[in-house]
């Protein structure tokens, strides 16, 4: 990131903004670039962090030539920009495919036309086997960023990072807990319902990883602990009533990372598992038999079946970790 012009679409968002927050405490980028479509979030956020890299543009990732004049100088683009709220999208699905899906096709188009060198998509379990729109649009937007690399000619790499729930992200339940801690009633959908969980601090360390890794095309997935929802809910609101209602429409019982098809060009490294692009052959990703081993073609890493779980005194400090951060 050094001496690097570095654009965060979505960049007032939770990731966004922490992400920035990582960057100018860590490294010494030339100029930081905030592009987001809320000037209310941007005009905040120049109040809270008043350092002379940032940059601000508003602007939408629908809009293509907004993205191009935003794009012009800039070394590496993080494409964090997306509408995640699963019931919501359900009801406005062709938001959700114009921002989603063709914003994601105007972030690679703008990134080729200005010879971007690196760009990075943030993704999502839920794009694994989707069962919502939400999901459907991320895994449309995994496909774009992987085969995009095609028209790029290697002047221009695109690569993902795909994760789970983050811990205190903005609108979560996790935050929605602790902003409420005494309250009586808590509503569950299904006590055998897990997720994968995430801190901020993990996803900035996937995503610093992957741009000093990615050759393009690859989908770099984090090894993270798993918790039933049930347990979360009992740590968080122990005293809180628990009503079960049921899956809802969209919903999964359990989040899938990696699924059996990919893991026959998937590697297992140290901390993360990388899949490799079937369609841009093996010739690029040499280095990854070296740091890392195949992994089974059998193989699925889901939440349900995860060796790794979040107890009790796991999630507290997890936690106590993200309000510090605060």
């Amino acid at each position: 990131m050094d001496n690097k012009t570095i654009l965060v679409t979505g960049g007032t968002g939770s990731f966004g903004k922490s992400f920035i927050r990582y960057i100018l405490d860590n490294s010494s980028p030339k100029k930081l670039i905030v592009f987001s479509r809320d000037e209310n979030k941007q005009f905040h956020m120049q109040k809270e962090i008043t350092d002379k890299r940032l940059r601000f543009f508003i602007g939408d990732v629908r809009d293509l030539s907004r993205l191009e004049r935003a794009f012009c100088g800039v070394d590496i683009v993080i494409h964090a920009a997306a509408l995640k709220q699963v019931p919501m999208l359900e009801y406005n699905p062709f938001e959700a495919v114009k921002t989603n899906v063709l914003g994601s096709q105007n972030v690679i188009e703008a990134a080729i036309n200005n010879k971007i060198k690196k760009v990075l998509l943030i993704s999502t379990d839920k794009a694994v086997h989707p069962s919502n729109l939400y999901g459907s649009t991320k895994l449309c937007a995994e496909k774009l960023f992987v085969s995009g690399n095609s028209y790029a000619h290697e002047k221009t790499r695109f690569s993902c990072v795909r994760y789970g729930n983050v811990i205190g992200s903005r609108g979560s339940i996790v935050e929605t807990l602790k902003n409420n801690p005494n309250l009586k009633k808590v509503q569950i959908t299904d006590r055998q319902m897990t997720r994968f969980w995430i801190t901020l601090e993990q996803t900035f360390d996937l995503v610093m990883f992957a741009l000093e890794t990615m050759e393009g095309g690859e989908i770099f997935v984090p090894k993270i602990p798993s918790m039933r929802l049930e347990d979360l809910f009992s740590t968080l609101a122990p005293k809180a009533k628990k009503e079960i209602i049921g899956i809802r429409h969209g919903e999964k019982m359990h989040e899938i990372l990696l699924t059996e098809q990919e893991a026959r060009h998937a590697k297992k490294l140290e901390k993360y598992y990388v899949i490799l692009p079937e369609f841009l052959g093996e010739k690029n990703f040499k280095k990854y038999a070296k740091i890392g081993k195949n992994v089974r073609p059998d193989f699925r890493y889901t939440s349900d079946t995860n060796t790794s779980w979040l107890n009790k005194d796991g999630l507290l400090s997890l936690i106590g970790k993200w309000l510090h951060a605060k």
